[in-house]
């Protein structure tokens, strides 16, 4: 580590513990920001971890959804987005308007909202999911009724093979995700025959049906981690090697595309986060009439995923 870099975070440390300040990270991160969090995981656990802290900020490095999901849930709370203009394309793909024609033509419909979407969708749906427990969740809810899944097709599809049901789909991918084919897995597939394939619910379907496993980030590096195969081909964002690594020094790695690498996640920087302490800016606030809306649609899937 440059000494740079440990003055950097020897400064933060200091004011986090002057101002109360819980520091919570996204797997796709740097190593770097996610080895100076309090709170590491993926979307979900990141919107438990912020509601369950009892710290006066909460940092998020994260896109902008995920600072928005905290400001949702702890309205009491000073919420800090390190670089506000970090966001996630496939949660900006979808428009109010597009649920709003959902729910007219289909009033007694359900919205299912990926927790990858901004507040103003959340506060238009009936229940949030995340990739680690859409089929779960959505497994609870009445057979007889239609279903939108929005924005991420990829993870939709996967849910309804899961519970064998139809359901309405946004056509919506995410761009990492995206660019991993079913030709990179059977290229690294024949390179390494005794590697295991690891993937995102967030791939193409013809991706997940050559995986050994399919699952949520936090789901690929338990997989990894506590499996007795020793390689793996990655199909996710490349930030959860990092975790691997450290709990498993000894596992082999194989990312399936080379670009799997979110330039938003990865705009967030430790000097930012030193700034943001140090300002206590960007603050993340929700207009109340739709943070009490979404709250609700929150609220339901923490519900639904601890039943």
């Amino acid at each position: 580590m440059q000494l740079k870099e440990q003055e950097t975070i020897e400064k933060i440390n200091k004011i986090r513990n002057e101002k109360s300040v819980y520091i919570i990270a996204h797997y796709y991160q740097r190593g770097e920001i996610q080895d100076i969090a309090d709170f590491v995981g993926d979307s979900y656990a990141m919107a438990v971890a912020a509601r369950n802290s009892s710290a006066d900020i909460i940092l998020v490095a994260g896109v902008d959804f995920m600072a928005e999901s905290a400001a949702i849930l702890c309205p009491d709370k000073m919420v800090l987005s390190p670089e506000p203009a970090a966001t996630c394309p496939m949660a900006n793909s979808i428009d109010i308007s597009d649920v709003l024609r959902f729910k007219q033509e289909h009033p007694d419909g359900l919205v299912v909202s990926y927790v990858n979407t901004p507040a103003v969708i959340k506060a238009v749906s009936d229940i949030c999911v995340t990739s680690s427990n859409a089929v779960k969740i959505i497994e609870k809810l009445p057979r007889d009724v239609r279903i939108l899944f929005i924005p991420d097709e990829n993870l939709g599809r996967f849910a309804a093979s899961k519970l064998d049901r139809p359901l309405d789909f946004y056509p919506s991918r995410c761009p990492i995700h995206a660019a991993v084919t079913r030709d990179d897995i059977l290229q690294l597939k024949a390179q390494h025959p005794d590697a295991e394939v690891l993937v995102h619910p967030e791939c193409a379907p013809e991706v997940i049906d050559l995986a050994d496993y399919t699952g949520s980030t936090s789901g690929i590096i338990d997989y990894a981690v506590n499996s007795e195969k020793n390689k793996f081909i990655i199909g996710t964002e490349c930030g959860v090697m990092h975790k691997i690594r450290q709990i498993s020094p000894d596992k082999e790695l194989i990312l399936a595309e080379r670009e799997l690498i979110c330039p938003n996640m990865k705009s967030i920087t430790l000097n930012k986060i030193l700034h943001s302490l140090e300002t206590l800016q960007t603050r993340i606030t929700v207009p109340e009439d739709i943070r009490a809306k979404a709250a609700i649609a929150l609220e339901k899937m923490i519900e639904y995923a601890a039943m």
